[in-house]
């Protein structure tokens, strides 16, 4: 099975780019897409119908064109259910949760922080609230997933600026601690079990021209449970699909 993550950074933006013909052509088992900035009732019958795929949405309860989570699935879940179970942290429309058979899969776009705000705090706390849904979940023995926008470099290699990056939000130590605490709970780095070098990343500054220069960060993420690591086949970076200013990122899981 193949599955990619891709914030889209406005999903309605992306399809005038060209979206629906590249999913058409990648056809991956699922997709996971985030900041979608609409609400389902906005998007054409083609994104919320597209041939082949089971679509499920999230959107901000109440801030219209923010935030917003989809997914695009050819199995259909056993169920989908929105949010994290905190009415605080799930009014967003940052999180949907699809149960299969053999898997869960959480696909969720992470707060972003600024140094020195509340929105800080929310992220951090947010980190903390998905960590304990996580150990829940795992209850169940079966394959826990997550993919998304985490909106952190997790180590200096994880971006291209680490030291003039150290003060911002996105690399705070406070961050990047909330990343160990989940690997040491457990979860592991998908593309970090086959790629263990420098240059690799996810997100660029449009505004600079970042992306022709490889100035960037890698904030997408798979993350699996420690005991099906040896589900994933491959994780892998897609650097060269444009549109947004992430680019998708993937993982092959084998489900037999």
């Amino acid at each position: 099975m193949r599955i990619l993550s891709w914030n889209v950074n406005g999903i309605r933006a992306v399809e005038k780019k060209g979206f629906l013909q590249w999913l058409n052509t990648e056809q991956p088992d699922i997709l996971c897409v985030q900041e979608t900035r609409a609400q389902k009732e906005q998007l054409k019958k083609e994104l919320v119908e597209p041939e082949g795929y089971f679509t499920y949405w999230a959107h901000a309860l109440e801030k219209k064109g923010y935030s917003g989570v989809g997914i695009f699935t050819k199995e259909k879940p056993l169920n989908v259910s929105i949010g994290l179970g905190n009415k605080k942290y799930d009014t967003e429309g940052r999180t949907l949760v699809a149960e299969y058979e053999d898997m869960i899969l959480f696909n969720i776009y992470f707060p972003n922080g600024n140094v020195g705000t509340d929105r800080l705090k929310y992220k951090l706390e947010f980190y903390d609230i998905f960590l304990r849904r996580i150990q829940k979940e795992k209850e169940k023995g079966k394959i826990i997933l997550v993919c998304g926008d985490v909106n952190t470099a997790h180590t200096e290699i994880d971006l291209s600026r680490p030291k003039e990056n150290s003060t911002v939000s996105g690399f705070l130590p406070v961050e990047r601690a909330h990343l160990d605490k989940w690997i040491k709970n457990g979860l592991v780095d998908t593309y970090r079990m086959f790629n263990k070098e420098g240059g690799n990343y996810t997100w660029w500054d449009m505004k600079t021209g970042a992306r022709q220069r490889n100035v960037g960060w890698r904030l997408d993420y798979f993350f699996v449970d420690n005991e099906h690591r040896s589900k994933i086949k491959d994780a892998f970076i897609l650097k060269d699909v444009y549109g947004s200013d992430h680019c998708p990122v993937g993982v092959r899981v084998d489900r037999s």
